[in-house]
């Protein structure tokens, strides 16, 4: 459960593919009003999978909003939970529902220097934050980095883009080769702040070397799309004592849905494993627990005690506690 969105419906009016696997989507909403945005926000879009089943997705805004549409850009990804090949179904004209521009990864503007990460599609909540850092780099003189990971390149989604607004203090990072964070985060003047996006495993890396490095925790901005884990996806039993249940939940649903298509009532609010609202206390595990969130820190996550039902999920069976309780 959570507070309602507010919802509106747009047309997508322009396709523009920016690499064999991402895709580009101009919205205009049916209002003709592009409400603003700042830096770091994003758009909560509904699709309808080719199973029939509606999804909701969060996808970063990419720039201002020039010509009265949003700017999403959409990774597909052909083992995933639909979402994404629903969305590159679409063709100009079609519509959709979306929300109104939230922001759980604000920029500030007030930091002595920035070093911005970014892998694959995790490019996306990135470019305007450049931008807008680029010129006031330009009138102030305040340092900003980019670093700029994808796997080969032809994934470089938007680098010319970010080049007009960086010159070359954007640096790409091509193939599967660690990057040196430890260096770029020595570089970044006291008090900098750092703001990333990617997978897990790039998010881990980051913080890792962010906290060798002795700097504050605060100054560390991240988000994340939980979409990789260690283990491949595949069905998995949740036992909850409390409302007498067994469900499935299957491969290419989160289990947070699971819970909410049984009737079991869940917080939630990011649905990317970041703000820790849908996290429930584990009872039991038989198999083992895929942790796919950035919330829960890895002493939590081994000790197998807490989930974040909205992107982790387990192989073999799982009991959780639920915030159910009876009417005394």
């Amino acid at each position: 459960m959570k507070s309602d969105l507010q919802w509106m419906q747009a047309q997508v009016v322009a396709l523009r593919d920016l690499t064999p696997t991402v895709r580009e989507f101009e919205l205009r909403p049916a209002s003709g009003e592009v409400l603003p945005h700042e830096p770091g926000a994003h758009l909560q879009v509904q699709v309808m999978t080719a199973q029939g089943r509606l999804q909701t997705r969060s996808y970063s805004l990419v720039g201002e909003g020039e010509g009265g549409c949003w700017r999403i850009a959409v990774k597909r990804l052909d083992d995933g939970r639909g979402g994404s090949l629903a969305m590159w179904r679409l063709a100009e004209g079609d519509r959709l529902q979306v929300s109104t521009p939230q922001n759980h990864f604000p920029l500030d503007t007030r930091a002595p220097g920035y070093l911005l990460v970014a892998g694959g599609i995790g490019i996306t909540p990135l470019v305007l934050m450049a931008e807008r850092l680029g010129a006031q780099a330009r009138r102030s003189g305040v340092p900003v980095r980019m670093l700029y990971g994808a796997r080969h390149a032809g994934e470089f989604a938007y680098l010319d883009r970010l080049r007009a607004a960086l010159g070359d203090d954007v640096v790409p990072h091509e193939g599967t080769a660690p990057i040196d964070f430890a260096a770029a985060i020595a570089a970044l003047p006291a008090g900098g702040q750092l703001y990333t996006c990617g997978p897990v495993p790039m998010l881990e890396a980051v913080k890792r070397a962010w906290a060798d490095a002795g700097r504050a925790p605060a100054d560390l901005r991240f988000e994340t799309f939980g979409s990789s884990g260690r283990l491949a996806a595949q069905p998995f039993t949740v036992r909850i004592p409390r409302h007498e249940l067994a469900i499935t939940v299957p491969a290419d649903c989160t289990l947070l849905e699971a819970l909410d298509a049984a009737g079991v009532e869940t917080l939630w609010d990011c649905k990317r494993g970041e703000c820790g609202l849908c996290a429930m206390d584990v009872l039991a595990v038989e198999g083992e627990i895929d942790h796919r969130d950035v919330f829960l820190s890895e002493h939590e996550k081994q000790a197998t005690t807490r989930i974040c039902a909205c992107v982790s999920r387990a192989v073999g069976t799982l009991t959780l506690d639920s915030s159910y309780r009876p009417d005394s």
